[in-house]
């Protein structure tokens, strides 16, 4: 596989006479700011040869049974679970992850590869149905080359979540990848290559904006698997329609944790911390917006500032360290800034708020309060380690402020009344909540959201239904009639 390559200082330059243009695919560790590898993007001859390759391997591949299927997706499951810390490395290297997460994340990968290789087969299996006249059934085909447009927040688990159905189901992929997780993105194609994959079954893209909206026009294409940011979602979602494209969107999130007065406030304040804080924050379904009751609400802010404030920024790849970077520089300056508005417009800063005085692309843990909804922060989604206060009156008042946002990604709710705590879920706005944690994701747990959280799901059964064809077969002895 392809690891972050060590850089000296490049000799000095004389200054250009007009600013250039960063390149779109390029590593640079977040930890200290030193650029690893550059790459180019595919020339328009380049991406038709690949598209060509993909179509081609789609005619065989869509014949293939899942048991040579499973055995190459299993392959892969092995591979990335055997060489999990040299994948992790790369991940650490590239976006910043803390390496234990970062080797987590490989883990869990794989078993979402090896989930699909072993259930694909029993999940599209045909589906009798019950007709007043003769037989039918259900049945499930693959559709054709799909084209994932992937993130960078998590570099493998993103890229495996698309590749274990499709690839069951009996599609093809091409997938663009962020551009500051080039070699991610190498490393995981690298992958399939690796287990026996036909060239052409998982293609990576290394593609403009230009290029991309025309692998969407081209007729080979059949689906489009976003997870990116609304608008993102909104761009390539109306390119897709236009195109009569099937697609699913995966979008941002402004998760409420919802605390009720009778919740175990140490158990609450460890997943609180755990939920804001994990990946530095960087998750669509963190939680962001911690709704808490009056009653607890003083005792919990303590806690959760206290926990936030002893975080201790490091190397990523030490695995001593409790706050990594944020992935990118532009990524920092991006939060600081809806930081400086949030306060501009009435917001308090209780925590943090400002970069580390440190190199490299780090923010202090912060704790915004008295947001109120005219305010821009109400409705933002802050990708990092950002979290919105607010105490309310009651149960009520907690959904109905949980409900109020653009976004219904997931949720969670802390009561020592599981009855309760199910009963608030059920009333939540969103396309997950969790009762006491905030276990995000296993793979046999279908994902997604609504609202401008986008559609569709991915993971468990439900994840491999998305981008096949669904036919009905009848069967029946019928006069046609007259």
């Amino acid at each position: 596989m392809t690891t972050l390559t060590a850089t000296r200082p490049a000799a000095p330059k004389p200054a250009a006479s007009k600013s250039k243009a960063a390149p779109e695919y390029q590593s640079v560790n977040p930890y200290n700011g030193k650029v690893a590898k550059t790459f180019e993007t595919l020339t328009d001859k380049q991406l038709e040869e690949k598209l060509a390759l993909a179509a081609k391997c789609y005619e065989t591949w869509r014949h293939t049974s899942y048991a040579e299927r499973a055995r190459i997706v299993s392959k892969a499951a092995e591979i990335l679970h055997a060489k999990a810390d040299a994948f992790a490395r790369t991940m650490t290297l590239e976006m910043g992850k803390r390496i234990s997460e970062a080797r987590g994340e490989t883990q869990f990968s794989s078993d979402i590869l090896a989930y699909y290789a072993k259930n694909a087969e029993r999940f599209l299996a045909p589906v009798k149905l019950n007709p007043t006249i003769g037989e039918a059934h259900m049945e499930s085909s693959p559709i054709g080359v799909i084209f994932g447009i992937e993130p960078w927040n998590f570099p493998y688990y993103q890229l495996a979540r698309v590749a274990g159905p499709h690839l069951m189901a009996g599609n093809v992929l091409v997938v663009k990848h962020a551009g500051c997780v080039p070699q991610c993105a190498i490393a995981f194609e690298s992958l399939w290559t690796e287990a026996g994959g036909p060239p052409g079954l998982y293609t990576n893209l290394m593609v403009s904006h230009r290029q991309s909206d025309a692998v969407i026009d081209d007729p080979r294409i059949k689906g489009v698997a976003l997870t990116g940011s609304v608008e993102a979602g909104r761009s390539v979602a109306s390119r897709a329609g236009k195109n009569l494209k099937i697609s699913s969107m995966e979008l941002g999130g402004s998760d409420a944790f919802i605390v009720l007065e009778d919740a175990d406030l140490e158990h609450t304040v460890k997943w609180a911390v755990w939920g804001r804080m994990y990946n530095c924050g960087q998750t669509c379904c963190a939680a962001k917006r911690f709704i808490v009751v009056e009653k607890l609400a003083d005792a919990f802010l303590e806690k959760f500032r206290a926990a936030l404030a002893a975080l201790k920024p490091g190397d990523p790849i030490d695995e001593k360290t409790t706050l990594g970077p944020l992935s990118t520089e532009p990524a920092l300056l991006q939060l600081l800034k809806q930081v400086d508005n949030a306060v501009a417009h009435g917001a308090k800063v209780l925590l943090g708020g400002k970069r580390i005085d440190r190199p490299g692309a780090f923010m202090e843990p912060t704790i915004l309060t008295d947001v109120k909804p005219n305010n821009p922060a109400f409705r933002d989604e802050f990708f990092g380690p950002v979290a919105m206060f607010f105490k309310v009156k009651d149960e009520a008042e907690a959904i109905a402020l949980a409900n109020d946002s653009d976004f219904g990604l997931g949720g969670s709710v802390f009561t020592q009344d599981i009855e309760r705590g199910k009963r608030v879920a059920s009333q939540v706005e969103t396309g997950m909540m969790f009762v006491n944690n905030i276990s995000w994701s296993d793979a046999e747990l279908p994902f997604g959201g609504i609202k401008n959280s986008g559609y569709g799901r991915e993971l468990g059964d439900m994840g491999i239904q998305e981008f096949v064809n669904k036919k009905l077969v009848r069967t029946a002895v019928l006069e046609a009639p007259v």
